[in-house]
């Protein structure tokens, strides 16, 4: 019986303490595609994008990332190649994305790469409030990171690399 008092008091600690950590998610919306050809429904990054990955992997040098997501597209998985990070995951909805972070990534640093008119949607999904009303199709300079607890955010935002809004 005290066995069991002991394993029962343990397992309501451990509960505790994994719903008590922060979560650190980074979002970004992909760096520029080419836009050369318009037939193309998934484009690569352009050269300028490419100029934004660096100055992304410049920006968050000293983040240790644990795991990261993206839409299944080659400007979002392009956006991430310059960050050392040791699995990239697909998503597709923002539902899912969402779930997997808060039930699987309790307490790491995640990092998303997604598109302008997603970010704002999983930053409120995550319990975050917007920090600006919208993202346009040439807001490619920001960057968000949320502090998650449970079905909370604090949200950051800033700009890297070249601005777009001078």
């Amino acid at each position: 019986m005290k066995k069991l008092f002991v394993f029962l008091s343990l397992s309501l600690l451990f509960i505790n303490v994994i719903s008590a950590q922060t979560t650190t998610v980074w979002i970004v919306r992909h760096a520029e595609k080419d836009k050369s050809n318009p037939q193309d429904t998934d484009p690569s990054l352009s050269d300028e994008g490419k100029i934004r990955v660096a100055d992304l992997a410049k920006y968050l040098k000293k983040v240790k990332f644990d795991i990261a997501f993206a839409t299944p597209t080659k400007r979002t998985h392009q956006t991430l190649d310059s960050l050392v990070i040791p699995k990239v995951i697909n998503y597709k909805d923002i539902k899912s994305l969402v779930d997997s972070i808060k039930t699987n990534y309790v307490g790491k640093t995640v990092m998303v790469a997604a598109h302008s008119n997603t970010v704002l949607e999983i930053i409120e999904a995550l319990g975050g409030k917007k920090p600006k009303e919208e993202l346009t199709d040439d807001d490619y300079d920001y960057i968000f990171e949320l502090a998650v607890k449970e079905d909370k955010a604090k949200v950051k935002m800033e700009q890297y690399g070249r601005p777009h809004h001078l």
